[in-house]
């Protein structure tokens, strides 16, 4: 019987990175709850084989069936009636076993009835998920919106909210509508206070939201009268159960078929203000983005997986000119490249998961108890680099992602074209994943101030004084010199002290630094394992190429060029 989880050693590897233990120790103050809970660790080695024997069943589940569900869910797709979506009968299914198993509320505390896993294992099961169906983690994915309600309601409705999707209940977070795409402070959906039964009451549109028709919403709405802009709005919960929302239709996709995308009409829906009035965007939506944007750099990762995978397959089954057309030079080096670009997109992922592991749990924490000096400044560290890292792992992976697809599709040739092949499915599944939740352009807004500041070249540096083996010390002088490449960009840049110009460069920039980054990962993966050891060689040699013309682009780049680029009205 096949399992994603099993015959994938790398998602293992990454499981067993040194940090966890500090991590575990940290989700379980130190293991309190085994005293109250008989599921609950009683050491690190247990929690581990816990979170272990929990990704083995997730890998069971998509590999017999969620993966083969895929292609009949994305003939037949969800269905919109008068009670609002029905999903596609292989959804439905997929949805069912992971019920059944018991994974719809993976990191969430144990007195709510989840397992209380850290964000590394629940991004493992998204990974897997992902690499099974694209579409369908956009369903059980969206669990993550219940780490917001977590974070930020009052006791009563976690514990109202909470143990439902622990027990099964989809989650969608209603932020877009249809002038309020990208630049959500523009949000007009209007939530009015009733002084006499003293509940809140939504009116207005949402668009594009993912399993828009979900059990309990997270909606962002405009409480203050006159406001136009982001201290206008908060956040809501919306419970399906108390009507007032209807689905006015399913828009009809490129790609992620067997996901619900819905326009939603509130009409005086009840809700229930989520935190404190005024920080809805400012506070929780960004915390929630944040969380979403790791959700889609797994969803990148695992959908590129697929794609990696159905690459080599066909590359060694196809035969041309008497030989497996993986033995041209054209396409073993497209497969190579693909293999050593997943890797480091992978790897960028978890490393990210780690710094949010360490720095949310260190917030809920800081709930319970105050912290220590030493303490509170582990939390700021580490959260710097989770908010730096987030969005280069979701920029670069969904372009790695895009790029694997493209490239997989490639080598199918005419084959891949036709829908006789899941490449065809993937291909089109994978072009979300660089719109969504922030495009790469978004994602470059977000990450440059990492690149500006000097934040990402210090995260760099530290990478650098890693110890690593003698036969290593090549791979790391290589990176020194991109390093050095980058720092030179960077400072001709900014020298030049005008905002457009660092704009124009900003996607260049992070893109060096992201390749520095990744290959300092390979290359400390290669340290702990050797089967990394061509992943990081081409890896280096693709980036190292990649930096160097966007390094030449900066250098003889001047402000008077942007003037060719404009294009006129």
């Amino acid at each position: 019987m096949e399992n994603f989880y099993t015959d994938n050693p790398e998602l293992k590897f990454h499981l067993n990175h040194p940090l966890m233990k500090k991590i575990v120790a940290l989700k379980e103050r130190n293991f309190a709850d085994k005293d109250k809970y008989d599921y609950a660790p009683v050491d690190f080695e247990d929690a581990m084989d816990s979170y272990d024997k929990v990704l083995e069943i997730v890998g069971d589940i998509c590999a017999n069936i969620v993966g083969p569900n895929a292609e009949s869910v994305d003939a037949e797709g969800p269905v919109h009636d008068e009670n609002g979506v029905t999903y596609a009968r292989g959804t439905q299914e997929n949805l069912d076993a992971l019920r059944k198993a018991g994974l719809m509320g993976i990191t969430l505390p144990r007195k709510y009835d989840g397992l209380n896993f850290s964000v590394v294992p629940y991004t493992m099961a998204a990974d897997i998920v992902s690499r099974a169906d694209a579409s369908f983690v956009n369903i059980w994915g969206l669990q993550d919106c219940a780490e917001t309600i977590n974070e930020f309601a009052n006791e009563e409705q976690k514990a109202k909210y909470l143990p439902r999707v622990s027990n099964g209940e989809t989650m969608a977070m209603d932020l877009t509508e249809p002038d309020a795409g990208s630049d959500l402070q523009a949000v007009m959906l209007k939530a009015t206070f009733n002084e006499k039964d003293g509940k809140w009451y939504l009116n207005g549109v949402k668009r594009f939201i993912t399993n828009g028709d979900g059990d309990i919403s997270l909606v962002l709405a405009r409480t203050e009268e006159g406001t136009t802009d982001g201290r206008g709005l908060s956040m809501f919960i919306y419970d399906k159960a108390d009507k007032g929302v209807t689905v006015r239709r399913i828009e009809h996709k490129l790609g992620i078929v067997g996901s619900p995308t819905c326009e939603l009409v509130f009409k005086n829906a009840p809700a229930e203000l989520c935190g404190e009035r005024k920080m809805g965007l400012i506070k929780y939506v960004m915390a929630l983005m944040n969380g979403a944007r790791l959700g889609i750099a797994a969803q990148s990762v695992g959908v590129a997986e697929a794609a990696y995978r159905e690459a080599i397959k066909y590359a060694h089954e196809r035969e041309q000119f008497g030989k497996p057309i993986i033995k041209f030079p054209a396409v073993y080096e497209m497969v190579s490249t693909m293999k050593a670009k997943l890797d480091a997109a992978r790897t960028l992922l978890y490393e990210t998961a780690r710094f949010v592991d360490v720095y949310k749990t260190y917030m809920h924490i800081s709930e319970e108890r105050p912290l220590d000096k030493d303490e509170r400044a582990e939390m700021k560290h580490y959260q710097k680099l989770a908010d730096m890292f987030t969005p280069l792992a979701k920029g670069l992976s969904s372009e790695i992602c895009n790029k694997a697809a493209y490239d997989s599709l490639q080598i199918h040739g005419g084959s891949g074209f036709m829908k006789d092949y899941p490449i065809e499915r993937i291909y089109r599944d994978a072009r979300i994943t660089s719109i969504y939740e922030g495009t790469t352009q978004l994602q470059v807004v977000a990450a440059i101030r990492g690149v500006t500041t000097g934040g990402l070249l210090k995260q760099i540096r530290e990478y650098e004084q890693q110890e690593i083996m003698p036969e290593l010390q090549g791979y790391r002088r290589t990176l020194i010199g991109m390093t050095e490449e980058y720092e030179d960009a960077v400072n001709k840049v900014t020298s030049v002290n005008d905002n457009e110009f660092t704009d124009f460069h900003a996607r260049r920039m992070v893109e060096m630094a992201g390749n520095i980054i990744m290959g300092y990962l390979l290359v400390l993966d290669t340290n702990r394992d050797h089967k990394y050891w061509k992943s990081a060689e081409v890896f280096l040699k693709v980036a190292r190429g990649e930096n160097r013309q966007s390094a030449d682009t900066i250098r003889f780049s001047t402000v008077n060029d942007l003037g060719k680029f404009k294009v006129e009205a």
